[in-house]
């Protein structure tokens, strides 16, 4: 028994132990809380955020690091490269290999030779057997200088990396980064190579500079919110497109983030969902990007870019994100901010430089010196007689202290050890005035070291001035900034859908197709219905929707529309007044029942009209005969009604029953002629009073462009218009009004002016010759125009003086084909139009536009008094104050 109790003592000492100890032991979640921090961490510090110093990240630092180890100047496998780089990177070859080809593809640190992939059409490189790279020498003289970088051990141990390389140059702006960490991510946009060494001079000359983005896709930039790139802020990117006849459109530069596979990919598939439609598409893109797309006759290209831009991948927004990482921690700073550090960054780096460059000039002075002085008096024949190595360095030494009063240092053990290393050849060709050269020119190199370090600003804004010079041939930037106007997708979407309208049970929408045809109209259209009963509603095109029984008008809404005037006659509840109207309707609640009338029950619509360009026209009224009545019939202008918000009541018309109201005269449009303006920084027309006004237009007023390249054409103006880069007229076209222009003829190589009337319209024609050397060097659309021609100076010849032409005087009007009157065989260095000569328009008959309304204001009045009297009753029902404004 003693024996077994001893045994279960000892068995039980291991548990007792165990519930002694469990106070110490970690809980699982703390585990994975440090795990996950730790994991975190490196992520973000390791991998996928770049650092300020460099702009690096850690595997392109080692990229860098291991093609400056492997640099002969001749190229190298990509495969050796990576190989290389994973002595420091503690990772997969694969992920090496794409860094590396996403810095080669930029074209600024490596040279590349072989197939490198292309950015514009998505291809990928091939693989790194097949590829070679070598330093570029922009990143041998900007990225490395062993003898100021730091080092650090790689991950094994085993070899020593930079902790980060000395770049004096802001490249992180320059080739941009973008990644995603534990918590965070980053996304510095690249920017222009030429605009970031500009920037940083001025940041050294203590101005003010703003940078925006630069595309290597090129392509159009909208950078109004840009906000410094920092969070929230927002960049607009757009392809380029433009009309290369009126039935193609043409494609040269994309946006960035996409490339030319997914740009059609998204064009096909809005022409797949019906919100562009195209013929076909071809993709040239080489060298260059070229995307044809071909459109199906009598569509707008106008229209169709817009919806390309609306609907496809040509437009897409960029949210950049300042995100780098500082002292181990990540830091959220504007693209300002980084540069002003980068800039800082690289005086210190060049200061370092300096400091180096000039202790190992001082160096070499102080040995040269020595050296001399050494040979010169022969010091070396004191160690003849020595025996032992201290006494060779004593007897030097001695032989050195009556010559060294002039030496910037003290002599040092090592330094004489070097004198006894002199070879004897050297000593007996030694010669003192080269030795004195020797020493001169290091004296100056020394003192313009030290001046350097004294104006290091001035020695930094010149070494940025060097690189601009030396590698900013051919980086001019790319993306042309602008800014954008917005394009509403249902201005411009393509209408293929059929809407129908059941108007006796009340329902709408795209599958009634045994109903009554409304319309095209898209999936993303709204559609306006008023009922018998005097009831609207906006609601979303559909299959079928129920709006309300006895439907008697329906169309599709165009929003913020105050040029469509509705006309309406209802009767005021059972046995109540008929009421007159005009009003528009623009912004409303969509499916939410509105009512047009009095709001009393069992109210009827008695007449409706939508007149799209403001038109009125007269009704004539018929009454019952009920009573001692004596007029049963009279007319009605709706010209003379204003117009209101659609929650008026009305005019009272009559308290008598209607019998019937007809139409008798349709009406013209009361609206006055839209003011129209250019906004050149959007180059769109608009009506908001933004740019330039053009002037007034009514329903077949034109426009009259003519481009540099001496097309003219006249159109109606819509706001989707887009506008050629060599637009140089651009005003409201006047028929009999003559256009005036001296060109040059390519093929008889002389100079004519012309006149001419545009003779078709809506149709681009060219005016100067087709010659591809003809040139036009001046159109005037002035009634009497004067031009004054200024002449080259021949070689050997006198100058010519300036002629001057009275064009009227000069040519008649001919037509547009004509070859003209020639002016001249000399060479022409400039023609400029002087004051143009007095001239009288013939009077045009005023017409009689006594009611109008002007589309471009919130308020006006009639000129006369209705013939519908304005009642007490005429005014706006509570809860729409908006309602009170008129057109006229």
């Amino acid at each position: 028994m003693e024996e077994n109790e001893e045994l279960n003592e000892e068995h039980l000492e291991p548990q007792d132990h165990q519930e002694n100890s469990q106070d110490s032991l970690t809980k699982v979640t703390g585990m994975y809380k440090d795990w996950f921090l730790d994991y975190a961490s490196y992520v973000i510090l390791e991998r996928a955020v770049p650092a300020i110093e460099d702009g690096f990240k850690p595997v392109q630092r080692r990229i860098m690091h291991a093609l400056k180890e492997l640099d002969d100047g001749r190229y190298n496998k990509v495969a050796n490269v990576v190989g290389h780089t994973m002595q420091y990177h503690p990772h997969g070859d694969a992920s090496i290999a794409d860094a590396m080809v996403q810095i080669g593809q930029k074209d600024l640190l490596i040279d590349t030779q072989g197939n490198w992939g292309n950015i514009l059409t998505g291809d990928s490189a091939a693989a790194s057997r097949y590829i070679e790279a070598r330093l570029s020498k922009f990143a041998l003289e900007v990225v490395f200088s062993p003898k100021i970088t730091e080092w650090q051990s790689s991950y094994d141990g085993r070899k020593k990396e930079p902790t980060n390389l000395p770049v004096k140059f802001p490249l992180l702006l320059a080739q941009g980064a973008e990644g995603i960490a534990v918590g965070l991510s980053t996304k510095v946009l690249p920017h222009n190579f030429i605009e970031l060494i500009d920037s940083s001079i001025k940041h050294l000359k203590g101005q003010k500079f703003t940078i925006y983005p630069d595309f290597p896709t090129s392509g159009i930039i909208d950078v109004s919110n840009y906000n410094d790139g920092i969070r929230g802020g927002k960049i607009r990117v757009r392809a380029k497109i433009s009309q290369l006849d009126k039935s193609t459109l043409v494609i040269n530069e994309i946006p960035y983030g996409t490339n030319t596979s997914s740009l059609i990919d998204s064009i096909l598939k809005a022409n797949e969902k019906g919100k562009i439609k195209i013929r076909k598409i071809e993709d040239n893109t080489a060298a260059d990007v070229e995307i044809l797309i071909h459109l199906p006759s009598g569509l707008s290209p106008d229209k169709t870019i817009d919806a390309l831009y609306a609907f496809t991948a040509c437009e897409s927004s960029i949210s950049p994100l300042g995100c780098i990482i500082e002292d181990n921690k990540p830091l959220f700073i504007g693209v300002t901010e980084m540069l002003q550090r980068s800039t800082d960054y690289t005086v210190e780096l060049l200061r370092a430089e300096l400091e180096v460059q000039l202790r190992e000039l001082e160096e070499q002075w102080h040995f040269a010196s020595l050296e001399r002085i050494f040979i010169e008096n022969r010091i070396y024949r004191d160690i003849e007689e020595q025996e032992t190595w201290e006494g060779v360095i004593k007897a030097i030494d001695d032989g050195l202290k009556p010559h060294i009063k002039h030496l910037k240092r003290a002599v040092t053990e090592e330094d004489i050890a070097r004198l006894t290393e002199i070879r004897i050849k050297r000593i007996s060709k030694f010669d003192i005035d080269k030795a004195q050269q020797l020493i001169d020119s290091l004296e100056e190199r020394i003192a313009e070291v030290k001046n350097n370090l004294e104006h290091i600003i001035e020695f930094a804004i010149d070494y940025f001035k060097n690189l601009k010079t030396k590698y900013g041939k051919d980086r001019e930037r790319k993306s042309e900034i602008r800014i954008f106007d917005d394009i509403e997708a249902t201005k411009v979407v393509i209408r293929n859908t059929k809407l129908y309208v059941n108007r006796e049970e009340g329902f709408i929408g795209t599958s009634l197709k045994r109903d009554e045809y409304v319309a095209e109209c898209s999936d993303i259209d709204d559609i306006i219905v008023m009922t018998k009963a005097g009831e609207m509603m906006i609601t979303k095109v559909d299959s079928k929707t129920f709006v309300g029984k006895n439907i008697i008008h329906a169309a599709i809404f165009k929003k913020k529309d105050k040029r469509t005037i509705y006309n309406m006659v209802y009767k005021d509840g059972k046995g109540g007044p008929s009421y007159i109207k005009r009003f528009y309707v623009t912004g409303v609640t969509r499916d939410k029942m509105y009512d047009l009338t009095n709001g009393s029950a069992n109210s009827d619509v008695l007449y409706f009209s939508e007149n799209p360009n403001g038109e009125a026209e007269v009704i004539s009224v018929l009454l019952r005969q009920a009573g001692s009545i004596k007029k049963l019939k009279w007319d009605i202008d709706f010209a003379d009604v204003l117009i209101k918000g659609r929650a008026s009541k009305g005019n009272i018309v009559t308290k008598y029953p209607v019998k019937r109201i007809e139409l008798k005269e349709k009406g013209v449009s009361t609206l006055k002629p839209r003011k129209i303006w250019f906004d050149d920084v959007v180059r769109r027309l608009n009506v908001d009073g933004r740019g330039e006004l053009l002037g007034e237009f009514k329903g077949e007023d034109r426009l009259l462009v003519v481009t540099q390249k001496g097309y003219v054409k006249t159109f109606l103006p819509e706001m989707t218009t887009h506008f050629d880069e060599d637009m140089i007229v651009l005003e409201k076209w006047i028929p009999n009004k003559p256009l005036s222009s001296i060109y040059y003829e390519g093929e008889k190589d002389r100079y004519y002016i012309k006149r001419f009337l545009v003779e078709n319209e809506n149709k681009d024609e060219l005016f100067i010759s087709e010659h591809p050397k003809s040139v036009l060097e001046i159109v005037s659309t002035d009634w009497r125009p004067v031009f004054e021609i200024e002449f080259s100076k021949p070689r050997g010849k006198d100058q010519k003086p300036n002629q001057t032409i009275d064009v009227e005087d000069f040519i008649a009007v001919k037509g547009i084909k004509a070859l003209g009157n020639q002016v001249t065989a000399d060479k022409i260095k400039n023609v400029d139009a002087l004051e143009p000569l007095e001239y009288s328009s013939p009077e045009v008959p005023e017409e009689n536009e006594s009611k109008v309304i002007d589309g471009n204001s919130e308020e006006g009045q009639t000129d006369s008094d209705a013939q519908v009297p304005k009642s007490n009753d005429d005014t706006d029902k509570e809860g729409d104050s908006n309602s009170q404004a008129t057109l006229f």
